[in-house]
């Protein structure tokens, strides 16, 4: 077996040590914390019923971190999918940088949705409803709205045209505490669950930052992380040596893998 992943239990100790020093300083617009967060589905009623501003939505269904594929195999990994009561579906996504929410991302996550919901032999018509949503740290369209929704409209006549796709922009950068939108963004900013509003939001950071089953389920996840990235920097370098020419048995003899693995790197992207 190779060493990739391969951690001594001192060690590993002394890194989820580490990560409660991590964890006690993210907050909900962290990637990583944000997974575990909507891993509870009250959790994701909540913020959809405030960003939809439906207090009686219910979702049926969700998953998180869910790798969909287009018809040419291409995939995107979306943040959180749900289904609701009404059959419509959310892709909730938040981001930290303007580039992962650029207006063709939106698009492509849309058309993900449709691809991976109609079953062969259903019609058309039979698509539901869908919601992109980005989350996004700062103002990506610039024009200082705390939301936008963008609905395909026909221009002649200024209606819209009813497919019932829809993608919705939310301003995180907007805080303001007098609105229902405004409080969840600013639990969202929050690292304490005690200063935040939503009672919901605080339970389930409370949970994951104070408990000793959130918290070691943290710092799992945290390792995960340093463990992918780890295997991705020892793939990469051994493309690298391959390309200067070097054997794989030597490769693998470098990085401390299995020949096996080291071939299964250099034939796979």
């Amino acid at each position: 077996m190779g060493n990739t992943g391969i951690v001594p239990d001192n060690e590993l100790e002394q890194r989820y040590i580490r990560y409660k020093d991590v964890i006690k300083e993210l907050t909900i617009m962290n990637d990583i914390f944000m997974r575990n967060v909507l891993k509870k589905q009250e959790c994701v009623e909540y913020i959809l019923r405030t960003i939809m501003e439906m207090k009686n939505l219910q979702i049926l269904d969700h998953i998180v971190q869910k790798d969909y594929k287009n018809l040419q195999g291409r995939s995107a990994i979306l943040d959180c999918v749900a289904r609701d009561d009404k059959d419509k579906r959310y892709n909730v996504e938040i981001q930290q940088e303007a580039e992962g929410a650029s207006p063709k991302r939106a698009r492509y996550h849309s058309g993900l949705l449709d691809i991976n919901t109609l079953n062969p032999g259903q019609d058309y018509e039979e698509l539901p409803n869908s919601y992109v949503i980005f989350i996004t740290r700062d103002d990506v369209l610039g024009e200082g709205l705390p939301i936008y929704h963008a609905d395909r409209v026909i221009r002649e006549i200024g209606e819209t045209f009813g497919d019932g796709s829809h993608i919705i922009y939310v301003n995180s950068s907007i805080q303001d505490e007098n609105t229902v939108l405004g409080r969840l963004m600013h639990d969202l900013h929050c690292k304490n669950a005690d200063e935040m509003y939503s009672e919901v939001l605080a339970e389930r950071v409370t949970e994951l930052k104070e408990t000793a089953e959130g918290s070691e389920s943290m710092c799992e996840a945290l390792e995960k992380l340093v463990q992918e990235e780890v295997a991705q920097k020892a793939k990469e370098t051994a493309k690298a040596l391959n390309k200067e020419g070097m054997p794989v048995e030597k490769i693998a003899q470098v990085l401390g893998e299995d020949e096996e693995a080291v071939r299964n790197w250099l034939t796979h992207e």
